[in-house]
């Protein structure tokens, strides 16, 4: 299991820097953090339970947290504060980016809504 070695939080370009001691990094978005939280308010107790995420393209966040030696707890402006984010969780958000952005935007274009960052 890869463990962070970096953890940067840019609040004013909202992005959180992660380096893992494998020699991956990655830089990923508060609001994609934001609607992938792993808490059960974002995705539910079960499978089909996940709750779709909307109006968070400028959420920030206003703190980390440590969670053992495991994992961080991140403390979003708007409130959110559930989840807990493990190594491979966070991991695993940076590897699948492109296809879980992808699948967010869609998502958020079939329940009618359009994210603030997209043209046309």
């Amino acid at each position: 299991m890869a463990r962070p070695t970096e953890i940067k939080l840019h609040q004013k370009s909202r992005v959180l820097e992660l380096a893992f001691d494998d020699g991956y990094s990655c830089n990923l978005p508060c609001e994609y953090l934001r609607v992938f939280s792993p808490s059960a308010e974002v995705r539910g107790h079960s499978p089909g339970q996940e709750k779709l995420q909307v109006g968070k393209e400028l959420v920030g966040v206003d703190k980390l947290e440590p969670a053992g030696n495991y994992a961080i707890k991140i403390h979003f402006d708007d409130g959110h504060d559930t989840g807990i984010y493990t190594w491979p969780y966070l991991y695993e958000l940076g590897q699948e980016y492109e296809q879980n952005w992808k699948k967010y935007l869609e998502q958020l274009a079939a329940a009618g809504h359009k994210h603030a960052g997209e043209q046309g």
